[in-house]
């Protein structure tokens, strides 16, 4: 049985970062909420699967206190690669983290875990879910809940509502359960932090079936 382990990574130890894992028949087998770094190495070291899970973990955004409010707001239009010719005074073109990504890649080139990244908001809206409400208010999380429910065909998602996170990592789930399904469409979009970051080449027009 193989595994597929989603992490919503969250940018700081104040929010919670969310883990949810799918088994090869699409269902989900535990969603959980880790905070700080030692809760996510924890969880990982002691988790009894590990050699046998395929993990997607989404890249949080750097929210370093920056100096001016127009900084803050023009993170997520700056390029992935900035190049020196910007000047990148307290990382305020840096529009990821690199929170945890020394012990990924520990995981994946000395223990030979199968591990990538995902661009969350992206991967939402090539999956199409994405909502028209401002992201990650209560409106937000309950839409892209029933669209996992409904289009999808994900029965274990409770009726009431589930943390963000938690929701987010399923989406991580998702993807590296498509990539075993369907590799053809799954994409590489750029590299991170010695990370391959990969993205859904079209929306999933397939409901979840059993294998």
């Amino acid at each position: 049985m193989e595994y597929y382990l989603g992490i919503s990574m969250a940018p700081a130890s104040t929010v919670d970062t969310g883990v949810a894992i799918m088994d090869s028949f699409g269902k989900i087998i535990l969603v959980d909420k880790l905070y700080s770094m030692k809760d996510i190495q924890f969880f990982l070291d002691n988790y009894s699967s590990l050699k046998q899970s395929h993990i997607c973990i989404s890249l949080p955004w750097d929210n370093s206190m920056l100096e001016g409010k127009w900084r803050i707001l023009s993170k997520p239009y700056q390029m992935v690669q900035s190049n020196e010719h910007f000047l990148n005074r307290e990382n305020w073109t840096q529009r990821y983290s690199t929170r945890g990504s020394e012990y990924f890649r520990t995981l994946k080139y000395e223990q030979g875990i199968d591990i990538t990244r995902f661009e969350l908001y992206i991967t939402r809206q090539d999956m199409h879910l994405s909502s028209y409400f401002k992201e990650r208010t209560p409106a937000d999380c309950k839409f892209l809940q029933n669209a996992l429910k409904i289009e999808y065909q994900l029965e274990d998602i409770p009726p009431n509502m589930m943390p963000m996170s938690q929701l987010e990592a399923i989406v991580g789930a998702l993807i590296m359960r498509e990539r075993a399904k369907n590799p053809n469409n799954i994409k590489k979009m750029f590299d991170f932090s010695g990370l391959e970051v990969i993205n859904v080449a079209r929306a999933i027009n397939h409901r979840i079936e059993e294998d």
